[in-house]
Parts: structure tokens; sequence; C-alpha cells
């Protein structure tokens, strides 16, 4: 499957999600209509009530994320913050609260009902320093050095191209801007059935990257100071439904795949340009 392919898909699936939540509906990581708030083990109980409580229902309802990088990134008043793949904009709208009026919070979509529902409830949340941009995140639509801090919430393991994403985000950030996105790793090797199944990519497990090869991707890019700390690591146990509608038969992968999917919060810093001075430099 070309990224193209994968892009239209994902595109499709989460644009379905959008229509669900203006529906009444809830949404989830995976493609199938959630029966209650949480639908998969992925998705679940990642915000608190102190902090979803004074957002707009929708903003809540669509969140599609695989932890809360809000709450563990690092935003001070007056940052620039960019959310890559900010869905229906929850932590858009969380950052925005973080870094005060003299702050900004971007949120990026590709998606045409995720950004329609976004801007509906930023409108809702009477937020003033947020502002939603249509686009890819293979492709940000702002000016070199313009961000402090880059968020997202599962989103970057979706993509079929994550070197140019880690690109992009390099180029973007400032010198000393911080990458700190929630994202879904892997430990060692995944059996092949998983890697393949289209839903479990739009499930945003397919498509993530072993914790090894996302560092390394990160220092390809530029990064330094790169860490990644699991979150919440997954049984199969806990996956048994969100994977067996998917058609994967769990039981004959079961010991293949057990602890070897989790939830990450991954950090890195884009380095600041040492001065010199001397001879071979300031020719």
């Amino acid at each position: 499957m070309n990224s193209a392919d994968v892009k239209e898909i994902v595109k499709a699936k989460y644009g379905e999600a959008a229509l669900r939540v203006n529906q009444g509906g809830s949404s989830c990581c995976g493609a199938t209509p959630a029966s209650g708030l949480n639908c998969d083990p992925i998705t679940s109980n990642l915000y608190d009530a102190a902090q979803t409580g004074a957002l707009p229902e929708e903003a809540v309802l669509a969140s599609l994320g695989c932890g809360n990088p809000t709450a563990l990134a690092k935003l001070n008043p007056g940052d620039v913050v960019l959310d890559l793949g900010s869905g229906g904009g929850i932590d858009v709208l969380l950052s925005a609260k973080r870094v005060g009026p003299t702050g900004k919070a971007y949120g990026l979509d590709m998606t045409d009902e995720m950004f329609a529902l976004a801007n509906d409830n930023k409108r809702k949340a009477g937020t003033q320093n947020v502002e939603f941009l249509r686009g890819e995140i293979e492709n940000i639509p702002l000016p070199d050095n313009s961000v402090d801090v880059i968020i997202s919430n599962c989103v970057v393991n979706l993509s079929a191209d994550k070197d140019r994403v880690l690109r992009e985000a390099f180029r973007v950030l400032k010198p000393g801007g911080r990458f700190a996105v929630s994202d879904v790793v892997t430990r060692g090797e995944i059996n092949d059935a998983i890697r393949k199944s289209v839903l479990l990519w739009v499930g945003c497990v397919a498509g993530a990257l072993d914790e090894i090869d996302y560092g390394a991707k990160l220092r390809n890019a530029g990064f330094e100071q790169i860490m990644i700390e699991p979150t919440r690591v997954y049984r199969v146990e806990d996956a048994r439904e969100f994977l067996s509608s998917a058609g994967v038969d769990v039981g004959a992968i079961a010991p293949e795949i057990d602890g070897k999917i989790m939830s990450a919060f991954v950090r890195a810093v884009k380095p600041v340009a040492k001065s010199c001075c001397g001879p071979s430099c300031c020719n």
C-alpha cells in the first residue's frame, strides 16, 4: 500500500469519526463507532475532569489520541504551540489556556470534517489565541523557525512518510524548540498480520514505529535530547475485542504481540546553533 492510499483511508475514517460526533455520537481510535465514550484500550481515560470540564463536549468526544501531551509537555506563557493532527481540537484548546493570551496555539488537520468541527469547538469555547490550519503534517503550512513546541496525539504513527513529518517538525521549530508528542510505538518484532491491516493502521497500531527506529528517525531529522518514555503498555487481553473486530486471530498471534505495543511520550529538542568566531568559520 502506498502513502497516497494510506492517506486517503485515514482521511476517510477520521472524517467519519467527526461526523459521528456531530450526530451526537462519540469517536475512537479504531475504524468502528464506539459503543460508549471509549471503544479501545488506546483511547480510554486520557484526560481528567478538571481538564475537560470547561471544554465543549464535542471536543472531548472527538478525541482520538493515545495519551495526553498537554499534561506532559512543558508549555510556558507566551509559547507558540503547534498540534499535528489536531482533530476536534481538544489538545489545542487545552494548550491555549496554558500559553495564555500572549501565546498562540495552532492546530493542523487534513480532514475537512475535523477542521470544521475544531473551528466550531473554538467558537463554543470562546478562545481567542487559537488558529486551526487545514493541511498535512508532511507539509506544515508555517514558516521556518516559528514554533516553540510541537505536540501531537497519536498521529505521527498514521503517516506513511514519517521521515518527512519529522523533518517538517524540525523545520518549523525555533532553535531550542521542543518536540513533545504522545504516540503509539512498538518494542521488538510485530506479526505481519498487524502491520498489514488497514483497519489497524487507522486504529493507530499498524503504522507504529519500533521505539529504536523512532529515535533514529528523530536523530536523522536533526533532533537532540531524544527520550521515549512508555506511558501505557498494552497486554493482549486489553485489546482482544479491538483486534478481533479488525479480523485478527488474537489467539494465534498473542504470544508474538503481548506487551509489545505501547503508548509513549516522545521528547526531542531542536539544537541551538553554536556561535563560532574562530578562523575556521569567521572568514
